[in-house]
């Protein structure tokens, strides 16, 4: 049995959402050069599938094992398509845990990110308990803001992170319980 294995997968009405494994080197290759990847995440560097597995290796699986999250592959139902990720991410310079998503320009507008998101927060709550959730996004990403927005978490902040120039949009969810 592989190590990926041992990671759940999850399922909404029209996508499985799983934790990112190292076949998905030539997608993520693909999502990471968007240009709206690299206009609002950053040019991560990754460059060829070498570099996707490498990225994956150093920066996605580590978290994976530690917490029992990280970042997943969106795949739609329907064909099989890998059409994007959504994770739950640990990430220097920020309190907690926030959340994030990015999808083929090609699956953009048609509920595929509020989708996979949403499933993400029910699960973030409910298996992993977890009672905030962050969010950061650029100002000018605004379909990123109404997505947050809709997902429940509200604006609080503009901060920068130390790797980060640009200023970014804070926004949080809190649990009532």
């Amino acid at each position: 049995m592989k190590k990926e294995d041992l990671y759940e997968s999850y399922e909404t009405d029209r996508v499985i959402i799983r934790p990112t494994q190292l076949d998905d080197a030539s997608f993520l290759l693909e999502l990471m050069n968007t240009p709206k990847w690299i206009r609002f995440i950053g040019d991560r560097k990754v460059h060829s599938e070498e570099d996707a597995k490498k990225y994956m290796e150093e920066r996605m699986f580590p978290q994976l094992e530690r917490l029992g999250y990280s970042n997943n592959t969106v795949i739609r139902k329907s064909d099989h398509v890998k059409i994007g990720t959504c994770g739950l991410y640990d990430r220097e310079g920020l309190d907690g845990v926030d959340i994030g998503f990015a999808f083929l320009p090609q699956y953009e507008g048609q509920g595929y990110a509020f989708e996979s998101s949403n499933k993400l927060m029910e699960l973030a709550q409910n298996i992993w308990n977890l009672r905030r959730i962050g969010a950061i996004t650029l100002e000018d990403n605004k379909s990123s803001q109404r997505l947050l927005e809709r997902l429940g978490l509200r604006f609080q902040k503009v901060m920068k992170l130390e790797e980060d120039a640009e200023e970014l949009m804070y926004y949080l969810w809190e649990s009532k319980k």
